[in-house]
């Protein structure tokens, strides 16, 4: 470290975009900084990926139940108020756990809210100026606000997964992510549940026949979506919200869910005083993940890149900055194939290439249709499909699949994309049998 700065690397963000690299770089011997406001871990840890998934197991677990009945005796029921106590019981944790393991590794936990002055200076929330060889902004997301009269009156993403009693009604805002998995729960506990669209699409970043799929079921079992809805404004009504949308219609409800997208958390850090370029879509970054302005990089959700905004995405670019500043490496940042699941029932899982971009081209498809496996007939899944794209050199190159189990799937294939293994080559990963991953892989060799 050069003696004038107080660090070499100082973080600002406290989830895996900054803590993924700060933990291995301190260990390394650098002198590493992380300032945060927010609970180490950051959105995945405290209000995203693993409070999500507490919440959909048991739901996950009721539709297997569903499946095979009649080998087993008894309905089973959702005790929402015991499931949020339960991911509440093993999240509350982490926050301190991931704060030990920097601490272990030398990293200097600073919580505060921080502000850039210069291309080597912060100024924290007490007034304290901290000096770095490099700044790396990964303050990530937040729940976007739907621009319309009355959006105070809805909730977000983190307001749902703590509610401690499942509203009757509840209104969804949007068709992504959020939207098809807290509809996905919401209706297995017992609410009725409406989802006002904005275009005609659910999913737009999934396989639509896949999506389609999974829509269709949702709607079976009591989901109402409206599509093209263009949700004017909410108002109170009584003990719940009237929702306006379309030419003069309005719904009313007990509860709103607003899961139109997320943005990116870019204000109040000086950056635009700095001169740091970014967009709506987040901070631009080279392919070295260095912004406008040297010795000042960005990591994670709040870069603006094609990428998924994923937990994989941001641990592979804090990863990658950790060897960058370390010495290891000085070569840009080249990303493998980022898979993604939406944590339906059946989920959607893909990697790589999707069907719908091989029209036109030299790329094979096969489909598989996944009750026809055996292995998949043992908890007696009756709907879900596989498409695996291949090149001209019989690689392969894409993964898509709706099912019960298509992230264990999708996770099976990557070393084969990443690897671009031959089907000879594919012959010498041997799996567990039986198991899914030996189930899948079988449809390839």
């Amino acid at each position: 470290m050069t003696e004038q700065y107080d660090y070499d690397v100082l973080f600002i963000g406290g989830g895996h975009a900054a803590f993924d690299g700060a933990g291995p770089l301190a260990a390394s011997g650098k002198k590493v900084a992380l300032v945060t406001d927010d609970k180490l871990g950051g959105t995945c840890t405290n209000r995203g990926c693993n409070a999500k998934i507490a919440l959909d197991e048991p739901v996950a677990v009721k539709r297997m139940v569903e499946r095979i009945h009649g080998q087993l005796q008894g309905e089973v029921q959702i005790d929402w108020p015991a499931v949020v106590a339960h991911k509440q019981a093993i999240i509350k944790d982490l926050p301190q756990a991931t704060e030990n393991k920097l601490k272990s590794a030398g990293v200097t936990i600073i919580k505060q809210r921080a502000k850039l002055l210069d291309p080597q200076r912060v100024q924290v929330a007490d007034g304290t100026i901290y000096s770095a060889a490099k700044i790396v902004v990964a303050t990530g997301q937040r729940p976007n606000r739907l621009a319309i009269p009355g959006d105070e009156l809805a909730h977000d993403s983190s307001e749902f997964m703590d509610l401690t009693a499942m509203p009757q009604s509840i209104a969804i805002l949007g068709a992504g992510y959020i939207s098809y998995e807290f509809a996905t729960i919401a209706n297995a506990v017992g609410a009725k549940v409406t989802v006002f669209m904005h275009g005609d699409q659910g999913l737009r970043n999934f396989y639509q026949p896949y999506v389609k799929q999974v829509t269709a079921d949702l709607t079976k079992r009591g989901v109402t979506f409206i599509p093209n809805a263009a949700v004017s404004a909410l108002k109170r009504a009584g003990n719940g919200y009237r929702v306006f949308y379309g030419d003069d219609q309005s719904a009313t409800v007990e509860w709103v869910l607003d899961a139109t997208g997320r943005v990116p958390n870019v204000e109040d850090l000086g950056l635009a005083e700095l001169g740091v370029k970014y967009t709506k879509h987040g901070i631009q970054v080279d392919d070295h993940l260095q912004t406008s302005i040297p010795n000042v990089y960005a990591a994670g959700d709040v870069v603006d890149k094609v990428q998924p905004k994923l937990t994989p995405t941001a641990t592979y670019e804090s990863y990658y900055l950790y060897r960058l500043f370390s010495g290891q490496t000085t070569d840009p940042l080249v990303y493998p194939p980022i898979p993604t699941t939406v944590y339906t029932s059946p989920r959607i899982a893909q990697v790589g290439v999707s069907p719908s971009q091989t029209e036109g081209t030299k790329l094979k498809v096969i489909e598989n249709h996944i009750p026809d496996d055996w292995y998949r007939q043992i908890d007696s899944e009756t709907m879900g499909d596989r498409a695996l794209v291949f090149n001209q050199n019989q690689q392969l190159v894409g993964v898509t699949e709706v099912s019960d189990k298509a992230e264990d799937a999708v996770n099976t294939y990557l070393p084969a994309l990443i690897y671009g293994s031959s089907g000879t080559e594919m012959w010498e990963f041997a799996h567990i049998f039986p198991s899914v991953g030996a189930s899948a892989w079988h449809k390839i060799r």
